[in-house]
């Protein structure tokens, strides 16, 4: 079993997720948190099966995650 840190992101029409640490893009998406989780577990496993071993990063080095804000004057 592997472990991927997945971003799930709320947006007014629902739930968007994606994980880290994979070649290519996978989304998964959904109405709640639960089902944007479901799904993008789901395309994770086909988009593996898909590519096999070039689905994943050569190193991927990602140990946490963090979400930051910054202020900037544009």
């Amino acid at each position: 079993m592997r472990q991927f840190k997945v971003i799930i992101e709320k947006h007014i029409d629902g739930y968007v997720g994606y994980p880290l640490g994979l070649n290519g893009v996978v989304v998964g998406q959904g109405d709640s948190y639960e089902d944007a989780l479901a799904d993008v577990k789901s395309a994770i496993k086909v988009h593996i099966e898909t590519f096999g071993e070039e689905a994943f990063l050569e190193e991927s080095s990602i140990l946490e995650a963090f979400i930051a804000e910054a202020g900037m004057n544009v």
